[in-house]
């Protein structure tokens, strides 16, 4: 089993930035990926950034050039920040883990962009 467990998230003015952290506990030996999604109401949850073992990036089109995704491997931990925030980035927003095809989730971290 991983757990994992989101902070970081928050109010912010239209061109504020935040940082997302997710750290990463239990069985977090061959994580093959970690990344986060984000999720409105009445909408499907979607991907906004990942980041796999290889050092491979990926990017929703939407946040390219303002969101970043590191991974700390000694602290287990994953990192989003987010510069440049529009209103359109309210969400909430969820780690995930991919470990041995097998996906675990946070509980989610609401982020809100507004003035």
């Amino acid at each position: 089993q991983v757990l994992l467990v989101e902070s970081g998230g928050g109010l912010v003015q239209p061109g504020g930035s935040l940082r997302l952290s997710c750290t990463a506990s239990g069985t977090v030996l061959d994580i093959n990926a970690m990344g986060w999604y984000r999720q409105v109401p009445g909408k499907e949850r979607e991907l906004v950034a990942v980041i796999f073992t290889d050092g491979k990036l990926n990017y929703a089109d939407s946040v390219k050039g303002r969101f970043t995704i590191s991974r700390n491997y000694a602290k287990n931990t994953v990192y989003l920040q987010m510069n440049s925030l529009k209103p359109e980035d309210t969400a909430t927003y969820y780690c995930q883990a991919l470990r041995t095809l097998r996906l675990y989730w946070g509980q989610g971290t609401q982020v809100t962009v507004s003035s």
